[in-house]
């Protein structure tokens, strides 16, 4: 039977709800940049709400442990707020796994992986939904080799999908390659950040493999103007590819939080106040929405 692993429990897939698949609620990384440290759990609080009011119901926090994970806020932000959200074990890209995988062999990050699903994180009792694998800028470094490999083995142990993060978009068919040469379906990979390289061959490329794409940099109009994020995903529905298209905002800094009182920033209610009217606007189905934000999350974080 399916189910999607939460922080505060299984759950079965039609429960999830509108799902953001790419989001940052807490996390303390490694870095100088105070902006990217987001630790406040009344802030985080305030912003799910907002989110809830505006429709969303689930979110898939991707911090892993190199990153800042706190799992533990995490479910009491999850209970206070009434949103699902679904905690990240694996690793992030060579900047942060570096001191983590160096040293250390495939099998013993697999199992670190495994037991965070099976058991739960850091003796908490909370367990990981998903897997996390990173590369970095045009290249995957030995560091990130040894990750992937990992998520392989611990996806194939577990059923949890796997999600990755491309750094602006690139390597995201080599990602696939590896998962796949290690036995790894690709209806059960994320490629994560896609819309930082709106290039349309690439993209179809990366559909026509069958792995999830993740549209998860909407409202970051520094990389890229929505209304190309809108062409390209009404261009994929067109070729078919509607049911493999995952949306998020990767909102991993203050300044993009209202709730964090910062000056503004398009928040968590963006996509479901903004964005999506854009997209109905351009002619986009109603149930090729419901694709987008709730059916192709229930079918790509289910685990069996």
């Amino acid at each position: 039977m399916a189910i999607i692993r939460t922080v505060c429990g299984d759950i079965a897939p039609e429960f999830l709800g509108v799902c953001y698949a790419h989001e940052h609620v807490i996390c303390r990384p490694p870095v100088e940049d105070p902006d990217l440290i987001l630790d406040s759990e009344e802030a985080a609080l305030r912003e799910l709400l907002w989110f809830r009011e505006a429709g969303g119901r689930a979110i898939v926090e991707m911090t892993p442990a190199d990153y800042g994970r706190d799992v533990q806020a995490l479910h009491r932000i999850s209970l206070a707020a009434g949103v699902h959200l679904i905690a990240t074990t694996g690793h992030h890209k060579e900047a942060f796994c570096g001191p983590w995988v160096e040293g250390r062999s495939v099998h013993e990050l697999a199992d670190r992986f495994i037991r965070e699903i099976l058991e739960g994180i850091d003796g908490t009792g909370v367990r990981a939904g998903v897997i996390k694998a990173g590369s970095s800028l045009n290249r995957i470094t030995p560091n990130e080799e040894k990750v992937f490999r990992a998520a392989a083995i611990a996806h194939r142990h577990t059923g949890a999908p796997i999600s990755t993060h491309t750094e602006a978009g690139t390597m995201g068919l080599e990602q696939v390659a590896l998962l796949q040469s290690e036995g790894v379906d690709p209806a059960r990979i994320i490629i994560g950040h896609v819309d930082r390289k709106l290039e349309w061959e690439y993209h179809l490329a990366l559909a026509r493999t069958g792995v999830y794409l993740g549209y998860d940099q909407i409202s970051k109009e520094k990389y890229a103007p929505d209304r190309l994020r809108i062409e390209f995903i009404r261009r994929l529905i067109a070729e078919g590819h509607g049911k493999q298209i995952l949306l998020g905002g990767d909102m991993a800094r203050k300044s993009y939080w209202p709730s964090y009182r910062t000056g503004g920033g398009p928040g968590l209610t963006y996509i479901l106040w903004r964005f999506v009217p854009w997209l109905r606007a351009e002619g986009v189905s109603e149930e090729a929405i419901a694709d987008l934000l709730i059916r192709n999350p229930a079918r790509a974080l289910a685990m069996e």
